[in-house]
C-alpha cells in the first residue's frame, strides 16, 4: 500500500516591524496554497502578535480583523506625564525603571487581554515562541510557556514608549533589542528550513518631539542589528534560511492599519517569488521517496 507523503513543513520567523508584520499573513497564505505547512512559529516585537494569531490557527480574515482592533495609533496617544517628569527631574519625582515609559500602557494591556484572554503560549496548536530582551544584559529571552498576552506585551515594550515587563526574576523589553529577526530560536529547536519574514524599521521624516527622536534612535540600532545578526546566522549555521523581505511602494507607518490588506498582498507576493527555491529545499530535505511505500 502506498502512503501519502508527509506534508512538507517549515519554521516561520516573524521579525519586528510594527504593522508591516501583517505581511506574515500573506506569507502563510502563499505557503498554504503551495501545500507547505508550519511546524513552529517565532515572533518578535509586533511580529509576536501575528505569530500568535498564526499559531492559534486564525483565518486570514480573522487575523486581519484582530489586527485592526488591536494595533491602532490610540495605543500611544496617551502620555505618561509622571514618567516624563521623572526623566527630567529623577531626584524630585523618583525614577522607577519598571514604570518608565513615555506612553501610558493601560490601553495596550487591555487590548492584549481582550484579544488573547487567559491563553497560555504552550496551548497553541503550533509550537510558539515569543522573543523578548533581558533588560539587564540585552540577551534574547525565548518565552514558550506562560501567559500569551503578557509575553506579547513584553515583546512589544517599545524602547522609551512602554515600560518593560517583569517576568519572574527578569525584566523584559522589546524583542528587537536582542534580535529583530530571531532565526536563532528556530535553529536552536532543530529547524532545517526556515522562512524568515523581516523588515527594516522606518526612519522618521521629521523629528520634532522626544518620542520621534527615540523612535529614530531605535530604528537606527534595530536596522543595524538586523543586518549583522542575519548575516551571522546565514554563514554560521547549517539550517536553510529563506529571507522574505517585502518591498512596500507605499509608505507604511507604525500604525497604518488601514493598509493591512495591501501589506498582506505584498507579503503573499514576496513569498510567491521564493516558492520555487523553497520547494527545491524541501524536496532535498524530504526522506527518500522509496521509504514512503510499503
Amino acid at each position: 500500500m502506498t502512503k501519502n507523503p508527509p506534508v512538507p513543513r517549515v519554521s516561520l520567523v516573524i521579525g519586528s516591524g510594527s504593522v508591516k508584520c501583517a505581511a506574515a499573513i500573506g506569507v502563510v497564505k502563499a505557503l498554504t496554497a503551495g501545500g507547505i505547512g508550519i511546524e513552529r512559529v517565532v515572533g518578535c516585537s509586533a511580529g509576536a502578535i501575528f505569530g500568535a494569531l498564526i499559531a492559534l490557527g486564525y483565518s486570514m480574515d480573522n487575523a486581519r480583523e484582530a489586527t485592526t482592533r488591536l494595533w491602532t495609533a490610540e495605543l500611544t496617544a496617551r502620555r505618561n506625564t509622571r514618567a516624563l517628569l521623572a526623566a527630567i527631574a529623577p531626584r524630585l519625582f523618583g525614577f522607577d525603571v519598571e514604570r518608565f515609559g513615555l506612553r501610558d500602557d493601560r490601553l495596550i494591556n487591555e487590548r492584549l487581554q481582550q484579544a488573547f484572554g487567559d491563553r497560555q503560549i504552550e496551548d497553541s496548536p503550533i509550537p510558539l515562541h515569543i522573543v523578548a530582551a533581558d533588560f539587564s544584559n540585552g540577551e534574547l529571552v525565548d518565552l514558550n510557556r506562560g501567559s500569551l498576552a503578557k509575553a506579547i506585551r513584553a515583546s512589544v515594550a517599545l524602547p522609551f514608549a512602554f515600560p518593560p515587563v517583569r517576568w519572574g526574576d527578569k525584566l523584559l523589553a522589546d524583542g528587537c533589542l536582542a534580535d529583530p529577526l530571531p532565526v536563532s530560536v528556530a535553529i536552536r529547536h532543530g529547524a532545517r528550513v526556515i522562512v524568515a519574514v523581516g523588515f527594516e524599521s522606518p526612519y522618521q521624516e521629521h523629528i520634532r518631539s522626544p518620542g520621534r527622536f527615540a523612535f529614530q534612535l531605535s530604528a537606527i540600532m534595530s536596522n543595524n542589528l538586523l543586518k549583522s545578526r542575519f548575516s551571522f546566522h546565514s554563514v554560521s549555521h547549517h539550517s536553510e534560511v529563506i529571507a522574505i523581505i517585502p518591498e512596500f511602494k507605499q509608505r507604511v507607518r507604525l500604525f497604518d492599519t488601514e493598509k493591512v490588506p495591501y501589506i498582506i498582498d505584498e507579503g503573499e507576493r514576496a513569498a510567491a517569488e521564493q516558492m520555487p527555491y523553497l520547494r527545491e529545499l524541501l524536496a532535498a530535505e524530504a526522506p527518500d521517496a522509496a521509504g514512503a511505500t510499503a
